[in-house]
């Protein structure tokens, strides 16, 4: 006879517990966040506060070149674990090292522009 009781609340409990351990963007973001400790002078991108200059550190997700306005732009996302921020070089098809993988730090204003954090142009250092 089938038991009609359900999952026992061990199992549930125990599939929940590997659910999260196994789930791989939240393991990617506690990396993150380990990796690009903050340090003095550098904020981290959810504590970034719109419209001030600050100095962020973190991971390139993608890379993407999309015109903006006629003008060509490239575009990346930038990780640290505790958010993500689009950073936009107008007028540039490529810069040589910026890559998915590729830790950096970037220093500029972060604005809003379609929903998503975003700054224009920034100064940028590539991290070994």
């Amino acid at each position: 006879m089938p038991d009609t009781a359900g999952p026992s609340p061990h199992r549930s409990r125990l599939r929940r517990s590997l659910s999260r351990w196994a789930d791989s963007e939240d393991q990617h973001a506690r990396d993150l966040r380990k990796t690009h400790a903050t340090v003095a002078g550098e904020t981290c991108i959810a504590d970034a506060p719109d419209r001030e200059h600050v100095r962020l550190r973190g991971t390139v997700k993608t890379v993407t070149l999309r015109p903006r306005g006629g003008v060509p732009a490239l575009e990346a996302e930038l990780d640290d674990g505790t958010g993500v921020v689009l950073i936009v070089w107008l007028g540039r098809r490529r810069i040589a090292g910026v890559g998915p993988g590729r830790a950096m730090y970037v220093e500029g204003r972060i604005g809003t522009a379609t929903g998503h954090r975003i700054v224009f142009n920034p100064r940028y250092e590539l991290i070994p």
